[in-house]
């Protein structure tokens, strides 16, 4: 008896401590990544001051950019949104639309609203995806740059994305979702890093070589394979045509809690990350991507439910496996507008599906982790995701459970677990709000400051309300991932951006 006693005793002193010290070093992590933030964003702001767009839009030399939007049943949305894209500012790009094996009138729309007829087209599969049906293309000049592909459903994104990557004409190609819509100057943003990257790529160094007498050129800077932009929840957004016009916080509570945890992880963490050139993924709904490397590391992966860091990975992986120096940039300008989930079964199928898709790119990629040769992806970027994003559900999960025990048996010890928790929560309260603040005194996309502290109020409610959710649907992503779960993207339920809202039979 007493031996299990002692065995208990020092179980439980073990994992207290463990929590102690993964409590103590998230906190230091996340106090420091705040720090480079400030520092990236300062950077940025100053360095923008010098940056004329307009000759950028007026230069022959951008660099062509393919912007592609795969669309699987978005018909209520899908007309306003590619206006969106048609509207960008930019002087060499072209909008390509993959109609996923939709079952709604998606494509009949498209084909209505911008005059599409069936072309021949020269498609050349570089990436292996479901088999493509039909090409289209608009007999209106205004639609000129417009692409339609239809193709069979993937059952992912993935696939829709690889089917646009292969008939992409330009060297650069954005990704994003056909829900979200995106500020008229986002492509001269984002390709900014990469200009600004190639611009300084070679230099001469050395003395003059003995058999040539001229000093040699080399390459000696990284090559930028992505670059990412802040993305916002654009439900109850006003929107004209395509266009933010004026911008609102969400008003339904879901929505509102998941633009606070955007600003927060867009603002301190991606723009922390990318000041030391260690950011993990790019978002989804907007990333701006090397063709020739993603094509070389093999494009997007179609069974994957975390196409973005799994798309990141590999290009990295690559570009270490070559011994290529590489870098992945963020900007800390909000520049899309997605429609969040707005109603819990809708948001459960999400953040479900990226716990799943997180386990899943741990696994796929676990050579890189504590790897040396991986740079700072094997010993800085995957040992924080490892810690930090893929463990931290099951440490709070098992953390309550511990707590509900030591609870029934009477072993807590209340002043100290009472100062424990107020701690935690005002540092998560601190955070948020800070985050929210910084973000509105930088960029004040809100009109009122009763916007930004309706916002703000979110944080308060956050570790009590919506933090739970996010552990639990984590938690069931990953074991959907263990058990193998059958499972596939499903159909988002639009509700539309300036149009009445769609009555949902599915809605919560």
């Amino acid at each position: 008896m007493y031996e299990d006693s002692s065995f208990w005793d020092y179980i439980r002193w073990f994992y207290e401590g463990f929590v102690f010290v993964y409590g103590v070093s998230m906190l230091l992590v996340y106090g420091m990544l705040a720090i480079f933030s400030f520092i990236a964003i300062s950077l940025h702001k100053k360095k923008s001051l010098y940056v004329d767009y307009d000759k950028l839009v007026e230069s022959p030399l951008a660099p062509g950019i393919s912007v592609i939007a795969p669309a699987f049943n978005e018909s209520v949305t899908i007309i306003t949104n590619v206006r969106s894209l048609m509207t960008l500012n930019y002087p060499k790009y072209e909008v390509i639309i993959i109609n996923d094996g939709s079952t709604d009138d998606t494509l009949e729309k498209m084909i209505n609203e911008f005059k599409l007829v069936e072309v021949d087209f020269a498609y050349n599969e570089r990436i292996q995806t479901k088999p493509v049906k039909r090409f289209f293309k608009s007999t209106d000049r205004a639609y000129e740059k417009l692409l339609v592909i239809d193709k069979e459903n993937g059952k992912s994104k993935a696939d829709g994305s690889n089917a646009g990557i292969n008939a992409s004409a330009f060297d650069y190609f954005l990704c994003t979702d056909v829900d979200c819509i995106i500020e008229k100057d986002t492509l001269l943003r984002m390709i900014k890093p990469f200009m600004d990257e190639e611009a300084k790529k070679i230099r001469e160094i050395g003395e003059p070589c003995p058999e040539c007498g001229f000093r040699h050129i080399v390459e000696d800077t990284r090559r930028v394979i992505a670059s990412g932009a802040t993305l916002r929840i654009a439900n109850s957004c006003e929107v004209d045509e395509g266009v933010i016009t004026r911008v609102r916080p969400p008003k339904k509570y879901l929505p509102r809690f998941q633009e606070m945890e955007y600003v927060r992880a867009y603002v301190l963490g991606k723009m922390g990350w990318s000041f030391i050139n260690s950011v993990p993924n790019v978002s989804g709904g907007l990333g701006l991507f090397d063709k020739e490397i993603a094509i070389k590391a093999g494009g997007y992966d179609g069974k994957s439910f975390a196409e973005d860091m799994d798309m990141v990975t590999r290009m990295a992986t690559y570009m270490m496996d070559n011994k290529l120096q590489y870098a992945v940039r963020y900007i800390p300008t909000s520049q899309c507008w997605t429609e969040g989930p707005p109603n819990m079964k809708v948001f459960s199928r999400q953040r479900t599906r990226w716990g799943r898709g997180l386990f899943e790119v741990m696994s796929i990629h676990r050579k890189v982790l504590l790897n040396p040769e991986y740079g700072r992806m094997g010993m800085i970027v995957f040992p924080y995701t490892f810690l930090y994003e893929f463990l931290a559900p099951i440490v709070e999960f098992t953390g309550i459970l511990y707590y509900l025990y030591i609870i029934s048996t009477n072993q807590i010890n209340w002043p100290f677990a009472i100062i424990l928790i107020v701690f935690v929560y005002w540092y998560a309260v601190m955070v948020a709000t800070l985050a929210i603040l910084w973000d509105q005194m930088t960029f004040r996309h809100y009109k009122t400051w009763r916007e930004v502290v309706g916002i703000c109020a979110m944080a308060f409610l956050e570790p009590v309300m919506y933090h739970p959710l996010i552990v639990f649907f984590a938690i069931r992503g990953y074991w959907f991932f263990i058990t193998n779960k059958k499972a596939n993207w499903g159909n988002m339920q639009r509700q539309g951006f300036g149009q009445p809202k769609i009555t949902n039979a599915n809605a919560t």
